[in-house]
């Protein structure tokens, strides 16, 4: 690293990457005048997880479970992300009720990822309670997840043409448990943060970044929209339900620590209310795309005795309900997803379209071309760009990652602050290693 000292009376420190608050994978070096920072100079590259290089050795739907690990705090925006990006270049739609789900989830998400933020903002400046309250929030949350995906982190929900399976019957009261829970955390956060004398201190006018260098950087999501800039991606080019709902996108007005913990705080709200709505229109119908209906089929003898296995009698595992077929006498194809597990376990045609769709040289097979495609992850623009040569793997998958900008910029929002702003300022951007270094 190259970094000369500003002045000769100055002092140079490394912080991290042993620092517990660098997460182990952030070093900052710092040019210091007392306890002020003067000059500080980011080096990240000590998580690289090589996500864009393993995605070119796997096919289509095995690179899913690895957006999961990109942003490990909201994994269902990755898992919509990149699924999206696959179905844009194949030219398919999914399913109404799947893409109310996908929202539905996606702000799940959200509101867990940043509880995830907002609670170490807190604890950074000393209100550990918060922090503990959040967290409580945040498992209630969890257990929703659980109960729908059959994970609490790495999901691997989303399917390219739909989701795994549809929601459960007790989605409804396991969801009110969880809104609940969170309106009463924000509700008690508000109570002892936002208009507390110490926090207010602790975090206005501290961390401040402009709104033209927060562009320059390449900034989105809530450290953007706290400058005050309008930009969400949900809204500037909305994707599957979003243009349906009614929501707002909280600004902030000077781009410093107490925005961002404010704007967060408001987005949380927002994606209640979207949840909300989409639960009050949710449609029913397929959570996959069409399936062909193919010729009717013989199950086959059970170790050749003359006993009969009927999908009827099939008892699937638990962490596969709601992906149960329709009852009948026809057997269903896609070639974009795979069969039923009914159809797999009783009949030979069943395993035989398994065996082919998950094969590396099968399954999915998107036409040659490039495509780019982009969510509102927690953090800001969530991009996808794929290029296909026509084959079962992508010849290449880049990743926007929002947190690779956020912490391009970061320097300027430690120089000309305190040794003890830097940790709170560095969670107030949210920083997620699997997203950052890919």
């Amino acid at each position: 690293m190259d970094f000369k000292p500003l002045r000769k009376d100055t002092m140079l420190l490394n912080m991290g990457p042993s620092h517990p608050a660098m997460h182990g994978i952030i070093r900052i070096l710092l040019e210091l005048d007392g306890e002020r920072v003067v000059k500080a100079d980011v080096e990240i590259g000590y998580l690289h997880r090589a996500f864009e290089k393993t995605a070119e050795n796997k096919t289509y739907l095995q690179v899913i479970p690895y957006t999961d690990r990109l942003n490990y705090v909201s994994p269902i925006i990755n898992n919509v992300g990149y699924c999206m990006t696959v179905e844009k270049l194949l030219g398919i739609e999914v399913p109404e009720r799947a893409q109310y789900i996908r929202v539905i989830m996606s702000e799940i998400s959200r509101i867990t990822d940043h509880l995830t933020c907002l609670g170490p903002i807190a604890m950074e400046t000393g209100a550990m309670t918060v922090f503990l309250y959040m967290m409580r929030a945040r498992e209630f949350l969890y257990d929703v997840v659980e109960h729908v995906t059959g994970a609490r982190l790495t999901v691997s929900y989303v399917r390219i043409g739909g989701v795994k399976a549809d929601i459960p019957s007790n989605f409804d009261s396991l969801l009110k448990k969880g809104i609940d829970d969170t309106k009463k955390c924000l509700k008690e956060t508000h109570g002892l943060l936002s208009r507390n004398k110490i926090f207010i201190d602790r975090t206005r006018n501290v961390g401040v970044i402009s709104q033209e260098e927060a562009i320059s950087y390449g900034f989105t999501g809530p450290v953007l929209r706290s400058t005050g800039f309008y930009y969400d991606v949900r809204k500037a080019f909305p994707y599957l339900i979003y243009d349906l709902l009614d929501f707002e996108v909280p600004l902030g007005e000077r781009g410093d620590n107490y925005d961002r913990y404010m704007v967060r705080m408001q987005e949380i709200e927002q994606s209640i209310r979207i949840i909300e709505q989409a639960m009050k229109k949710i449609p029913k119908g397929d959570v996959m795309v069409e399936k062909k209906k193919l010729e009717p089929y013989s199950v086959v003898d059970m170790s050749f005795l003359g006993k009969r296995i009927h999908p009827e009698e099939v008892k699937l595992s638990p962490n596969l309900e709601g992906s149960e077929k329709e009852r009948s006498k026809f057997i269903y194809s896609s070639k974009f997803t795979p069969p039923p597990k009914e159809e797999v376990y009783t009949s030979i045609e069943g395993l035989i379209k398994h065996f082919m769709f998950y094969i590396p040289t099968e399954g999915i097979k998107p036409p040659k071309g490039e495509v780019y495609f982009a969510v509102e992850g927690a953090n800001g623009e969530l991009g996808y760009y794929l290029v296909s040569d026509g084959s079962s793997k992508p010849y290449k998958l880049h990743v926007r990652a929002p947190c690779f900008h956020l912490m391009a910029g970061f320097h300027r929002m430690i120089e000309g602050y305190m040794v003890a702003d830097i940790i709170p300022t560095f969670a107030s951007i949210n920083m997620i290693g699997g997203e950052l270094e890919r």
